[in-house]
């Protein structure tokens, strides 16, 4: 009788280790898609919008927060499908859709070329990105959270956003490389593209993994049970029912997206145009930090385990209102300064990074949760988090003041601060269940 059990439990770990997969290579396609964008602003500004650099800067940032306007209207068809037909089936999905777009546009023709369809070509395919991943991100968390055990799932929910940081320091490492390898020249003229072209098999490893794992087991269990079907509610019932916790999770993504945005998307933008590092040292500077939040991200993930999330939010919030503008002071003194800045930004922010995986889902029960997730996160991010680099470039150009994104961080803290007083702790409890998880009732 033992051996089968052993056999069971280790078919079961097997089977996380592939969910953990699945989830992380959907999530790293999405952020391999941000990373190439971000860091090749400067070459995809010059190729596809007219003007001089700084005016068509701003019009690529904000093709950039365009995608992020239309994730309320993906999250609200997709986060309903995965409650309706599964989370796999909607992940499937997002995750063509999304390394489609990105690989298209590696294919856009110049501005030169087309004129005027250059710009509104990437802008409905940044659209296109964004309505899939209003459903991916959601549904990849949810599905992580959902087969990851209730005691580990901030450790095995981190990887989760490993995957972000893999997936943008990828992107970021390719554009940086191809840049060092073909020189300015031949990166304006065609090697900007190459990157993007990468999506499409990075998509299509994706879709693999997801086709050889069943849906989690705590949807299959509602989906088996006739009287849970019944508790099923749409989106209406949803925002009558929850809007409690849709307020809270809204809140906290307000902080911890401004703060990943500015962070990791602005920052190359910011140090060369605004600190006057070179492309390559602004470029470089994130991805050492990046590496570096990598290897915190499992550690606090882990501790979120054992001293709940809360306990890491508070920290993490007050850390980076109090420290972000010191900091920022000190990436303005050279190379060094800029590294040593960014990577203790990234330890500050690791522990809210490190555990959405783990808290946005458990604020939701099963029948609601992946649309739940979706529409809260998404309607904040695109609001909140996509807009952060222009505006924080918009802001800068207004006031002349070059620690706005240090201003615009502290106070997306405060307001994070708020929603975290009204927020459950929801380390260890079970996600099973027609009710929210650390509910009373």
């Amino acid at each position: 009788m033992t051996l089968p059990a052993a056999s069971a439990a280790r078919a079961s770990a097997a089977t996380l280790r592939r969910a953990v997969a699945a989830s992380a290579v959907g999530n790293a396609t999405e952020w391999f898609d941000y990373g190439i964008y971000a860091y090749g602003v400067t070459y995809i500004s010059a190729a596809l919008f007219p003007g001089e650099a700084q005016e068509a800067t701003l019009f690529a940032l904000g093709a950039f927060a365009v995608s992020f306007l239309i994730r309320p209207l993906g999250g609200a068809f997709w986060g309903p499908l995965g409650d309706r037909l599964g989370r796999k089936s909607v992940l499937a999905l997002t995750i063509v859709l999304m390394a489609a777009a990105t690989f298209l546009v590696g294919l856009i023709p110049t501005y030169d070329q087309i004129g005027f369809w250059a710009p509104l070509t990437l802008m409905l395919l940044r659209m296109v990105q964004g309505f899939s991943t209003g459903g991916e991100y959601g549904g990849a968390a949810t599905f992580m959270a959902e087969y990851a055990p209730d005691a580990r799932r901030g450790f095995f929910g981190s990887f989760l956003e490993f995957g972000t940081l893999a997936g943008f320091s990828f992107g970021a490492l390719l554009m940086l490389g191809f840049s060092l390898l073909l020189g300015a020249e031949a990166m304006h003229d065609w090697g900007w593209r190459l990157p993007f072209l990468v999506a499409a098999p990075l998509g299509l490893v994706g879709l693999y993994l997801r086709s050889r794992i069943e849906d989690t087991p705590v949807f299959r269990e509602l989906e088996a049970e006739e009287a849970d079907r019944q508790v099923r509610t749409g989106l209406r019932a949803l925002l009558v029912g929850y809007w409690k916790p849709l307020l809270v999770m809204g809140g906290l993504v307000i902080a911890l997206n401004v703060v990943n945005y500015t962070l990791l998307s602005y920052m190359p933008t910011y140090l060369e145009r605004r600190l006057g590092l070179s492309t390559q040292e602004a470029l470089l500077v994130p991805i050492v930090g990046m590496l570096f939040m990598m290897l915190c991200l499992p550690f606090a993930g882990a501790l979120s385990d054992r001293l709940g999330r809360k306990p890491l939010w508070w920290f993490s919030l007050i850390g980076l209102f109090v420290l972000v503008t010191p900091l920022y002071h000190l990436m303005g003194t050279g190379v060094a300064g800029a590294v040593a800045g960014f990577m203790i930004l990234g330890l500050l922010y690791a522990p809210q990074l490190a555990t959405i995986s783990a808290t946005f889902p458990a604020m939701f029960p099963t029948q609601v949760r992946f649309a739940g997730f979706a529409i809260a996160y998404n309607v904040a991010t695109s609001l909140f988090g996509g807009t952060a680099p222009a505006l924080n470039s918009w802001l800068i150009t207004k006031t002349g003041d070059q620690l706005m994104p240090a201003y615009y961080m502290m106070a997306s803290c405060v307001v994070g601060m708020v929603a975290l007083a009204f927020a459950v702790e929801t380390a260890g409890q079970s996600l099973r269940g027609p009710q929210p998880p650390g509910s009373k009732s």
